[in-house]
């Protein structure tokens, strides 16, 4: 039976065998065909151009070849990476090669899952693109040529040769007073840093493939991180940085051994970028982020918003110019200078950077910003549901309508519907629920100023989502 083909936050994801199928995957090669041969305003144009990348998973690169001779044989001139990349690594083709970029991948899923990721431009596609791809399937069958050409070539170089225009780490990894340590999770960007810079202080686990990723879901969260915690400490690192599966997502652990949640890492970039590379402007972030960012942007009396939940809604705006960094709870940052893309690579360098000219380390760095700006304390829990998606909008209706004037003894100050519903209190303590826009989950998160707060805050919101499913 054909399963339902949705794009969500980023991209659309499947179970292997069951919905993403060799079947679906031509389904949606096709409506990207079809899509991309629609002609424009005004006179028809030429067919643009497509790259097609893959990852780890499982069958992937078979995956990624079948979407490449469909494209082909649809008349488009596709170019299909000759090695798995990780996905920034797409973006920067897409536009480089003024080309749609394909990229067969399910993030940090379970490794029993895959999908496909659209990136125009530099970046993520809208939803205005993501929704044409969507009307077009079906629109005719996958096309098949078996003399249609589909050139295979390797991206690598190009690749690196980026990361070193934005940040070169030969001119400062040398100075670093500690080593570095680098956990691939066994995802796509295995083993690029060791070829960015070479020297006894880089120690890279996790590089071979696994498409099993070793157990683990390869997503940079605390629970999945404990070989890296356990080698940061046994090494004396200065620091440990976990890449997830498709190398756009980062996470922190600094060099006491602890995890850095996404609300205390983008808060040291937000200040390393304006007070030591002097960027200037709105600074953005998805609406399940911390509230220390609103507290530097005020601080420096720049312009601060909120916004949906998906990186494509930060590049928007960073594509536009009108914001100068964005960030997102899940690991992904962008700023301006490089593409409007998050980069797990990039952002990488940037936090190494940091430590080397500011002479400091992650928990020194932490450390200033909690003084500076106040304590946070952050926690995230998702629920599983058993509806393969849940109606977003009556979600939030419902659980808008039964709200108490008081929680935990705090009046509530306001309350966001941007994405979920995220609901803010006294002293900026907040707490948010929304249905997750890629799996069948309810993602809870909360931060406060102590870690009993915040445990009280998604304790009552668990009350709440399972009340009102």
């Amino acid at each position: 039976m054909e399963k339902d083909i949705r794009f969500g936050t980023d991209g659309w994801r499947g179970f292997a065998a069951r919905d993403f199928t060799f079947d679906n995957v031509r389904r949606v090669a096709q409506a990207v065909a079809d899509h991309l041969r629609e002609p424009g305003p005004g006179a028809r144009k030429p067919f643009p151009a497509a790259v097609v990348g893959f990852d780890n998973r499982f069958q992937s690169e078979d995956f990624a070849r079948e979407v490449a001779h469909i494209l082909a044989a649809n008349g488009i001139k596709t170019t299909l990476c000759a090695e798995v990349l990780p996905t920034p690594a797409i973006s920067l083709l897409s536009r480089k090669l003024k080309a749609v970029g394909i990229v067969v991948t399910a993030s940090h899923n379970p490794a029993a899952c895959n999908g496909i990721k659209v990136k125009v431009d530099g970046r993520a596609a809208p939803e205005s693109v993501t929704g044409a791809i969507e009307a077009c399937l079906d629109r005719s069958n996958p096309a098949r040529d078996p003399g249609a050409k589909v050139t295979t070539r390797s991206f690598t170089k190009e690749y690196l040769a980026y990361l070193r225009s934005q940040i070169n780490p030969g001119r400062f990894f040398g100075r670093l007073p500690r080593p570095v340590v680098i956990d691939y999770m066994h995802g796509s960007s295995a083993g690029l840093l060791g070829r960015l810079v070479t020297s006894k202080k880089l120690i890279e686990i996790h590089t071979k493939r696994d498409p099993l990723f070793g157990g683990l879901n390869p997503e940079p969260i605390e629970t999945n991180l404990a070989e890296l915690k356990a080698r940061v400490l046994k090494e004396k690192a200065l620091i440990g940085i976990a890449l997830d599966g498709d190398g756009d997502r980062i996470a922190v652990i600094d060099d006491k051994g602890k995890y850095l949640t996404p609300c205390r890492v983008f808060p040291i970039i937000i200040e390393y970028l304006i007070t030591l590379r002097g960027l200037k402007g709105k600074i953005v972030q998805s609406v399940s982020m911390g509230y220390l960012s609103g507290r530097i942007a005020k601080a420096h009396g720049l312009p601060f918003e909120e916004i949906p939940v998906g990186f494509k809604f930060v590049a928007e705006q960073l594509a536009s110019g009108a914001a100068i960094v964005g960030g997102e709870e899940s690991g992904g940052y962008a700023w301006k200078g490089g593409l409007p893309e998050r980069d797990g690579m990039l952002t990488a360098l940037l936090l190494l950077e940091i430590c080397a000219k500011t002479r400091k380390t992650p928990s020194q760095l932490w450390e200033l910003i909690e003084k500076k700006y106040g304590k946070s304390e952050f926690r995230r829990v998702d629920f599983k549901v058993s509806k393969p998606s849940v109606d977003k909008a009556a979600f939030t209706a419902k659980l808008q309508r039964r709200l108490p004037k008081k929680i935990l003894g705090l009046t509530i100050k306001s309350i966001l519907d941007t994405d979920g519903v995220k609901v803010i209190l006294e002293g900026d303590l907040w707490v948010l629920m929304r249905p997750s826009g890629t799996e069948p989950l309810i993602r809870t998160y909360a931060e406060t100023d102590s870690p009993k707060r915040t445990q009280e805050l998604l304790e009552t919101a668990a009350r709440w989502v399972n009340t009102h499913l």
